[in-house]
């Protein structure tokens, strides 16, 4: 996996003045926490019954009520769990670092392994997940150099090694768009007509046609984001959910313009040198053609990283990559 790092160079697009603000108008309103036992609640999905599921950094599924704050560990993924799909009956498909797509039936059943690797390789980076009703699964490979735990290296390198992957329901898979930026959140039109991939180190929302004339190509529906997006849900208000992760950081801009022997030299320093995340709490929320429709960003004193975002009924759960909780807000009412 992933050695030696190979750079290729970038030229970011300019940032918006956008991405320069700390803080959005309307504001994002307060937000409160809900506490886990353990750290970076890296994916949020909702289940049927408005119960919460999360997977933290030591390999436990947790099951989180909202309204009384009761956590209950319902499994543990035996890696690190990324993105998530809650199916209608309850079950969940999970993405594990180091170990592919798995499911979880029911709680505290073992989990199974739905895809664990392609064409004899394994999928050591998946990262978001989704199932239509007729069982296709389809998810997202961030990096096929680099594990999840070397994610900043796969940034810098900016080399593209990202998938976008379709499981049929007799197990064929198919890779349907190669050479994805960090690929990442993934969300299902409810008329099925794409798919929308984010690309976190492209800092766009990618569109791949499932039906239509442009059945099988691929368009951009947000570009130039003033922040890298991360995971995606489709909400109960049917919006496309964003986590920005971190906004936009010149420095890290600057080193795409920088020859890749300069870039192997800041790859090796401690992480404290390296470009790190800005502390912000920042979701977007688009419609399937790439309106923007909600913009929400405060101060990341409190929360910050936030990797995941779910809307439901008007309350926004958020994710992060390192905070040991997860945040509660709501949606401005306009």
């Amino acid at each position: 996996m992933g050695m030696p790092m190979r750079p290729h160079r970038w030229t970011p697009p300019r940032p918006t003045a956008r991405a320069r603000q700390t803080r959005s108008d309307p504001p994002m309103p307060p937000i409160r926490l809900l506490p886990l036992p353990g750290n970076g609640p890296e994916d949020v999905v909702v289940l049927p019954d408005g119960r919460i599921v999360t997977g933290t950094d030591d390999g436990a599924i947790w099951r989180v009520d909202p309204v009384s704050g009761t956590v209950e560990r319902i499994a543990d993924a035996g890696g690190r769990p990324l993105g998530m799909h809650a199916e209608a009956d309850g079950a969940l498909l999970i993405c594990v670092a180091g170990r592919g797509v798995l499911r979880l039936a029911e709680p505290g059943a073992d989990l199974e392994v739905v895809v664990g690797e392609i064409d004899g390789v394994p999928i050591a980076f998946p990262s978001n997940v989704i199932r239509d009703d007729d069982g296709t699964i389809y998810f997202s490979i961030s990096s096929r150099r680099w594990p999840f735990e070397e994610w900043m290296t796969d940034i810098l390198e900016h080399s593209g090694s990202g998938q976008l992957v379709r499981r049929d329901p007799d197990g064929h898979l198919e890779v349907l768009v190669d050479g994805l930026q960090f690929a990442n959140g993934v969300v299902l039109a409810p008329d099925r007509s794409c798919l929308l991939v984010a690309e976190t180190g492209a800092y766009r929302i990618t569109r791949y046609w499932l039906t239509g004339p442009r059945a099988g190509t691929t368009d951009h529906v947000a570009e130039n984001l003033p922040g890298s997006p991360d995971n995606m849900l489709v909400g109960s208000d049917g919006l496309v959910w964003v986590g920005l992760v971190s906004p936009r950081n010149p420095l890290l801009d600057r080193l795409f313009l920088l020859p890749g022997i300069l870039r192997r030299l800041v790859d090796a320093l401690p992480d404290r040198l390296t470009p790190a995340p800005v502390r912000s709490v920042w979701v977007l929320a688009f419609d399937f053609d790439g309106t923007l429709v909600h913009d929400l960003q405060r101060d990341g004193a409190d929360y910050a990283l936030v990797t995941a975002v779910a809307e439901h009924n008007g309350t926004l759960y958020l994710g992060s990559l390192s905070e040991p909780a997860i945040a509660v807000t709501s949606v401005p009412v306009t």
